[in-house]
């Protein structure tokens, strides 16, 4: 079984593998879309970033100010680093080990939102990436149970098969394909739905 201290480690190899993509994007690249359809590459970035220099008395009051929305309270993060790329990066390299909230639950929080918001700059950009099977298991597992993205209720009734990595949870007709498709499903990315196969894709289709 995988320990917090392990979940810790993950994220931090994570967040180091995601400075080191983003040192190789162009500015039209920074400019361009992502999965978060209301968020350039770095106002996501900024996202990523802006809960690590907080202690938890300003992460509660960003929290107060965006009234627990969280779209508000993002979008008031990313407010407060309008930074240019380099200053973005040199941010996420100062803070590999998360502090504050990405911390959480034994660095769950940072382990996810970099797995995913990584897949979510590259998916637009058609770099593909081969996520470490390890680290990718645990994303999977941990996704189910991180209420903000609501992967339990997405997956409930459904088997979920990720074939190239030996996991799979649940019960009820079967979704299978790629572990990183099936993360990026779990986590609400409607574009990877078309890379699974399975008698439970309906069900996993129908839910937002």
């Amino acid at each position: 079984m995988t320990g917090a201290a392990d979940t810790m480690s993950m994220a931090v190899r994570e967040r180091a593998d995601f400075a080191d993509f983003l040192e190789t994007l162009t500015p039209e690249q920074w400019a361009g879309p992502t999965l978060c359809a209301q968020w350039t590459v770095r106002e996501l970035v900024a996202h990523a970033v802006s809960y690590d220099e907080l202690g938890w008395p300003r992460t509660l009051r960003r929290f107060v100010r965006g009234r627990f929305r969280a779209g508000v309270v993002n979008q008031l993060g990313i407010d407060e680093y309008p930074c240019p790329p380099e200053q973005l990066i040199a941010i996420l390299r100062a803070n590999l080990r998360p502090r504050g909230l990405p911390a959480a639950f034994g660095g769950m929080i940072a382990l996810l939102d970099a797995t995913i918001h990584h897949q979510d700059i590259r998916r637009p950009l058609g770099l593909t990436r081969e996520i470490p099977p390890e680290r990718l298991r645990r994303a999977l597992h941990l996704s189910l149970r991180a209420p903000p993205i609501r992967g339990f209720q997405r997956s409930r009734g459904v088997t979920l098969v990720a074939t190239d990595v030996g996991w799979r949870h649940g019960r009820g007709p079967e979704v299978r394909g790629p572990g990183e498709a099936v993360l990026m499903a779990i986590a609400g990315r409607r574009e990877a739905l078309a890379e699974l196969t399975g008698p439970g894709l309906p069900v996993l289709t129908a839910r937002r």
